[in-house]
Parts: structure tokens; C-alpha cells; sequence
């Protein structure tokens, strides 16, 4: 297995355990089945929870602290918050590393519906690891981008349960809600 390096390593804005962070990624790392070295750079000075996959090779997700935090109690982590950020972004990775998505643009390409259809994707992939996910908020994001219909929540749930699926997949998904999408002004 990789090793995982946290920064910074030490905290001075909010209350953070690198070790936690570092922990938690490890155990998703065994759970995906990657095996790969991890750098989680943690942007403490701003509470904003932004997080993006800065790098597939190597690994770097950076994420401001407000994405890792505990929403009851500013400052301090949140494991659950943690892993499901994580967890995202390294489904991400083993997608892309899959030979499945290497038709997929760099993520800074992606549409709002692609991306949040792939996000759908990994997310629901979570749940199935036994993770604590919000289906609700994600079904709700998703029909924000793929459109209230009866045919956006039937693709969001195929992405959901789905395993197996490669780029072709999430881009035929988003082609399909296409028609029923309110054209945003």
C-alpha cells in the first residue's frame, strides 16, 4: 500500500489531526483498491470547503478546511466529512487509472452535469462500502444539473447502483437527462 503525507503538519487555524486525515485515506486506499501514494493538502486559512483532484500521478487532492469540517463544531474535523471528500476524489482516481475514463476530459473540462453525474457515480459507490452519505442532498444536486424529471432520478439511480461503468457510461447518462433539463438563463 502507498503512504499517505497530510499537510500542513502542523495545524495553527483550525483543529486538525493529520494522522485522522491520513488514517481515514489509508482505509479507503485498501477499501477502492488502489495502491498508490496520497498527498492531502489542506488549505486551513480559509474555511471554504472546496475540494479538487489537483493531480492523478501523483495523487493530490487539496481541499480547503471547511471541506473536512464538522459542521456543529467549527474548526474541528469531522471524520465523516473526511472520508466522504476523500473517498470521492479517490474514486475519481481508480476511474481514471481503470483504463475506463480515459476518454474523459481533465476535470476542469467537465460540464456541471458531468460532473455531477461521475460525482453520483462515486458517491454511490461509497454507500455501498458502508459509508454514511447524504442520498437525499446528492439526488437533490443532481436533479439541479440533470433536471427535476422522472427520467433524471431514474439515470440518477442507475449511476448510483452502478458498478463497472467507464466514461461512455456517465456521458451517455448525461445525454440521456439532456432534453428534460431546464436551459438555465
Amino acid at each position: 500500500m502507498g503512504t499517505v503525507t497530510v499537510t500542513p503538519e502542523e495545524w495553527k487555524f483550525v483543529f486538525f489531526d493529520g494522522a485522522t486525515i491520513a488514517a481515514i485515506t489509508e482505509k479507503l486506499l485498501g477499501e477502492i483498491g488502489l495502491d498508490c501514494d496520497v498527498r492531502i493538502e489542506v488549505d486551513e486559512t480559509t474555511p471554504l470547503g472546496r475540494a479538487r483532484l489537483a493531480s492523478v500521478d501523483p495523487v493530490v487532492i487539496a481541499a480547503e478546511s471547511g471541506a473536512f469540517e464538522d459542521a456543529k463544531r467549527p474548526r474541528h474535523l469531522s471524520e465523516r466529512a473526511t472520508a466522504d471528500v476523500v473517498g470521492k476524489w479517490l474514486f475519481r482516481v481508480a476511474d481514471r487509472r481503470s483504463g475506463s475514463f480515459d476518454d474523459a476530459p481533465p476535470d476542469d473540462e467537465l460540464s456541471l452535469a458531468q460532473t455531477t453525474a461521475w460525482d453520483t457515480y462515486a458517491v454511490g459507490r461509497m454507500a455501498r462500502l458502508g459509508y454514511p452519505v447524504q442520498r437525499q442532498r446528492r439526488l437533490y444536486h443532481f436533479r439541479n444539473r440533470h433536471g427535476f424529471s422522472d427520467t433524471a432520478d431514474a439515470v440518477f439511480d442507475r449511476l448510483w447502483h452502478a458498478d463497472g461503468l467507464g466514461w461512455a457510461d456517465i456521458d451517455a447518462a448525461c445525454a440521456e437527462t439532456e432534453p428534460t433539463r431546464t436551459p438555465v438563463g
